[in-house]
């Protein structure tokens, strides 16, 4: 599931990280999105065999342009929605480890069949 999370979200042409993966004196992009794949699980049980597993990521929008971050957010939230995510509601702010960038972020789930 994260090859379509991060080709959905490259395709607006900013960086795609793992969350937490920028060294301590690797520089931030002026805006980039980060990713965590928070949980796992079975979604649903049928003759004592999983048919579905929900993926739950933590998606976020960093920008040192704070109007960038709630349009690019809102963009990234309709993309995947249209690639099959499932998210609900408009995102939250998120804290940044630099004071020239503001977070936005959003929970995507997605249904895979097992």
């Amino acid at each position: 599931m994260e090859d379509l999370l991060i080709e959905t979200l490259a395709a607006f042409s900013y960086p795609v990280r793992l969350q937490g993966s920028f060294l301590e004196d690797e520089p931030y992009p002026d805006s980039f999105f980060t990713f965590w794949n928070r949980d796992s699980y079975g979604g649903s049980y049928y003759d004592d065999d999983e048919k579905t597993t929900v993926y739950v990521y933590d998606v976020n929008f960093y920008s040192t342009d704070p109007v960038k971050v709630y349009e690019t957010l809102r963009a990234a939230i309709a993309a995947l929605k249209n690639a099959g995510f499932i998210i609900s509601g408009d995102g939250y702010s998120i804290a940044s480890d630099e004071a020239t960038h503001d977070g936005r972020g959003v929970e995507a789930m997605f249904l895979k069949a097992a």
